[in-house]
C-alpha cells in the first residue's frame, strides 16, 4: 500500500493529476477486523456471554470462516494471473467487440469454483490486464452463481426439481450479461477506482515472478479481508436483530415475498455454495421467491458490496449493486414464472 501511495504522489510537474488513493479505508477495515477478532475471543467478559451477543459472534465467525477459503482462492488466483499469465492472453481469447465479450465472459464464469469473495479480486486483475470492464463485471457476477459446485449444491438442496437448477443457471447468466451490456451503455470510467498497481499489470522483466505473486496476493488479501469482516459483522447484526416472525409476515404475498427474499439475500450474505440449502429451508415462500434469493445473493450482498467498494470504489459499488439487484429480481420473476 505504501508503494501505491508513493507512485500516486510523485507525478511529474505539469503532467495530468493522478488521483491519490487514500489508505484510510484499508486501515479502518483492518482495525475493525482486529476489533471483531477481539470480540470473538473475549468470551470471559460477562456481557459478551449474553445469548444475543453469542449468537452475533457465532454468525459473524461462521460467515467469515465460510467465505475465507474462497477469498484465499480468489486472491491467490488474482496474484497468479498478475505474475504468471501473459498480459495479452485475455484480450486475445475474448472477442474484440465488447458486446460479444460480455456473454462469453459470463459463460466463462463457470470455470471458477468459488463464491463471490473470490470473483472480486479476479475481476479487478482482469481489468488491469486490458479486459473491458463490462466483460470483467459479467464474469464477476456469473462466477459465483453458475459454477459446477453451486449448481450441484442446488440440485442436492432441491432433489427431483431440475427446473430449479435450470432456472438458477438461466436467470444468473441473463443477469450477468444484462449488467455487462448495461455498463457498456451507461457505465463511466470515472466511477472506477482500480489500484494503480494494476494499471501497469503483468510481469516486469528482471523481477521474480514468485515475488510479484507474493506481493500481489498479500496486498489483495489484506485489503479484501478487512471488508469481508465488515460485511460479516453487518450480516450477523441483521440475523440477531430481526425476529423470525417477520419472515412469516411477507410469505403470503407473491410480490412481497420475492422482494423480501431478495433483500434477505443481500443482508444474510450466505456464501453461494450454501445459499441453496437456506433457500430450500424457506418452505413457506414460493419457488420464484426462493429463486430470487439464490440469484440475488451471489451477486449482491453486504460483504460483496463492501469488497466492491474497497476494490473499485464506493461510487461504483452503490450504483452497480443497486442496478444488479433490480435486474436480478426482474430476471428471477421472468425466468421463475416460465420454468417453475
Amino acid at each position: 500500500m505504501v508503494g501505491v501511495v508513493e507512485c500516486a504522489a510523485v507525478a511529474p510537474v505539469g503532467s495530468p493529476s493522478v488521483r491519490r488513493i487514500r489508505p484510510w479505508p484499508l486501515g479502518a477495515a483492518l482495525a475493525l477486523a482486529a476489533g471483531a477478532a477481539a470480540v470473538l475471543l473475549l468470551g470471559g467478559t460477562h456481557w459478551l456471554n449474553q445469548p444475543a451477543v453469542q449468537a452475533w459472534r457465532t454468525v459473524c465467525l461462521a460467515i467469515t470462516v465460510q467465505a475465507l477459503p474462497f477469498l484465499l482462492l480468489g486472491t491467490a488466483l488474482s496474484g497468479a494471473i498478475n505474475a504468471f499469465v501473459p498480459a495479452d492472453l485475455f484480450t486475445r481469447i475474448l472477442p474484440k467487440r465488447a458486446a460479444l465479450a460480455v456473454p462469453v465472459a459470463g459463460v466463462a464464469g463457470a470455470v471458477l469454483p468459488g463464491c463471490e469473495c473470490a470473483s472480486v479480486p479476479v475481476a479487478n486483475s482482469l481489468i488491469g490486464r486490458g479486459v473491458t470492464p463490462a466483460a470483467a463485471f459479467a464474469f464477476l457476477l456469473s462466477a459465483p452463481a453458475i459454477n459446477p459446485v453451486v449448481l450441484t449444491a442446488t440440485a442436492v438442496a432441491f432433489p427431483g426439481n431440475p427446473a430449479m437448477v435450470a432456472a438458477r443457471l438461466v436467470a444468473s447468466l441473463a443477469t450477468a450479461a444484462a449488467m455487462g451490456w448495461l455498463w457498456l451503455w451507461l457505465g463511466k470510467e470515472k466511477w472506477l477506482r482500480p489500484f494503480l498497481r494494476h494499471r501497469d499489470s503483468g510481469h516486469r522483466h528482471g523481477h521474480s515472478r514468485w515475488n510479484e505473486f507474493r506481493q500481489g496476493f498479500q496486498h489483495d488479501f489484506l485489503h479484501a479481508g478487512g471488508f469481508l469482516v465488515l460485511g460479516a459483522m453487518a450480516a450477523a447484526t441483521f440475523n440477531v436483530a430481526v425476529p423470525r416472525s417477520v419472515l412469516d409476515t411477507f410469505s403470503g404475498s407473491p410480490w412481497l415475498s420475492v422482494l423480501f427474499l431478495a433483500g434477505l439475500a443481500v443482508l444474510l450474505a450466505v456464501c453461494s455454495e450454501a445459499d441453496a440449502f437456506v433457500a430450500a429451508s424457506l418452505t413457506g415462500f414460493s419457488p420464484t421467491a426462493r429463486l430470487a434469493f439464490m440469484v440475488v445473493g451471489p451477486m449482491v450482498d453486504l460483504k460483496l458490496i463492501a469488497l466492491q467498494a474497497g476494490t473499485f470504489g464506493r461510487a461504483f459499488a452503490w450504483r452497480f449493486s443497486t442496478a444488479t439487484t433490480v435486474v436480478a429480481v426482474a430476471a428471477s420473476v421472468l425466468i421463475g414464472g416460465a420454468l417453475l
